[in-house]
């Protein structure tokens, strides 16, 4: 049974810049596709980043128009954790922050189409 645990959540002020880390275990092959979703009050599950497998050692990535150019993902395979870099924060980016998983060729930027879940981690970002 795969296992995700965020972590890295905190209050930041607008500008700055926070490092969420996903630590995963569980996982018993290497095709799982990693995402971060997030959930504003109020408002439904959003994709925000992704990172895929690609052939034995490449990998493709996906980004939110909300976020690209600002947010980075990033896997380190020997330590098991998937990482979301975030740059230039804005208040709209205040969101509990979920990390995601699936297997396989299936899509990573619908939340229905995850298999695992952490539980999150609360990201608020002060004006």
């Amino acid at each position: 049974q795969v296992q995700l645990v965020e972590s890295g959540g905190g209050l930041v002020q607008a500008g700055g810049s926070l490092r969420l880390s996903c630590a995963v275990s569980g996982r018993t092959e290497s095709n799982y596709n990693m995402a971060w979703f997030r959930q504003a009050p109020g408002k439904d599950r959003e994709f925000v980043a992704a990172i895929t497998p690609v052939g034995w050692s490449g990998t493709s990535i996906y980004y939110a128009d909300s976020v690209k150019g600002r947010f980075a993902i990033s896997e380190d395979g020997a330590k098991n954790t998937v990482y979301l870099q975030m740059n230039r924060m804005k208040p709209e980016d205040t969101a509990v922050y979920y990390c995601a998983a699936n297997r396989g060729r299936r899509t990573v930027v619908d939340a229905d189409a995850m298999d695992y879940w952490g539980k999150g981690t609360l990201v608020t970002v002060s004006s």
